[in-house]
Parts: C-alpha cells; sequence; structure tokens
C-alpha cells in the first residue's frame, strides 16, 4: 500500500525558483500580500533576518512562505521579534490546508531556534486573512504597523515537554 508524501517545506532553489515566482493568490487577495518576487528581494537584502520556503505537495509548488527572525520591531533594541512575513498560497490550492501547515511548520522553526511567540501582521479587509489567522490560535493586539493589525501566537512547549505544534488535518489531496 503506498501512502501519499506530507507537504514539505522547501529552500528556494534554482530548480523551483521559476515556480515559485509564478504562484499568484486570488485577485481580491493582492492587496493583502506582496508577490514572491518582492519577498524573494527582501530575503536577499536581509539574509538573517529571513526565512523563505516554497510548500512542496505531491512535487507541486503550492504555496510560499517567509518568516521574519529576530527582527528589531521598533529600531533601538527594545522589542526583538520573529513571525510569519508572507504568506502567498495558489489561488487554486487554497482552502486545502496549505496555510494552516505553513504557519505550523513556521511555528515549529521559531520553536526550534527557541522563540515563544509567533508575530504576523494583516491588512485588515473583506478578502483579509483575519479569520484564519484568528481561527488558528492568534490573538489580534491593538497594536498595528503601517495600518496592518498584529497578531500574536503563544508558542508553548507540549505537556510532554518535547518541542513541537498541534498537529492539524493535513491537507486534501485531489
Amino acid at each position: 500500500m503506498t501512502t501519499a508524501a506530507a507537504p514539505r517545506l522547501e529552500k528556494i532553489t534554482p530548480a523551483n525558483l521559476e515556480a515559485a515566482l509564478a504562484l499568484r493568490v486570488r485577485a481580491e487577495q493582492e492587496f493583502a500580500v506582496d508577490p514572491v518576487a518582492h519577498s524573494l528581494a527582501e530575503a536577499y537584502v536581509r539574509p538573517d533576518k529571513s526565512w523563505p520556503r516554497v510548500i512542496v505537495d505531491q512535487g507541486r509548488v503550492v504555496g510560499f512562505v517567509m518568516a521574519f527572525l529576530d527582527f528589531d520591531w521598533r529600531d533601538d533594541g527594545t522589542d526583538v521579534r520573529s513571525g510569519l512575513w508572507r504568506l502567498n498560497i495558489a489561488a487554486d490550492e487554497q482552502g486545502k490546508g496549505y496555510g494552516r501547515f505553513a504557519v505550523n511548520a513556521v511555528a515549529e522553526e521559531l520553536r526550534r531556534r527557541g522563540t515563544r511567540t509567533l508575530h504576523v501582521t494583516w491588512h485588515p479587509g473583506e478578502h483579509g486573512p483575519e479569520d484564519f489567522y484568528l481561527t488558528l490560535g492568534f490573538e489580534k493586539t491593538d497594536e498595528k504597523v503601517n495600518g496592518e493589525h498584529v497578531g500574536v501566537l503563544r508558542l508553548l512547549e507540549h505537556p510532554s515537554g518535547a518541542r513541537g505544534t498541534a498537529r492539524t488535518t493535513p491537507p486534501t489531496r485531489r
């Protein structure tokens, strides 16, 4: 019996770059997230603060995620944060659990690095991602950055003491 492989994150490579650059969210969501090319340019100029990955399932690039690492939030050294910087799920791959998988993967990476909170910002709006993030357990704060809402997810260790993220339903398959 053969089982389908689970989605995974991969580093950006020459082999997957074109597929990553071709990713497009739904037209009504474009206001809420920059294109992958913009994200990769930011990762290039901030390599020590960026963790870009493609989401691959069954050999297909279905999304892109980028975390920010130890970012000086106020530019004065008093508030260093890590979190989710970008999340782009291909328009025809949305609703299949890839976004949840990507957020969990970022949470796992941040836990591995010793981080206790995962921050995210989002544009408010009818087609924005607020409900998605709140459903995942992010708490909306009173803080805003460049007109975007700030959310925080507490990264706790499992009761057994093992680090890890709560497992969620895997993405659906076609």
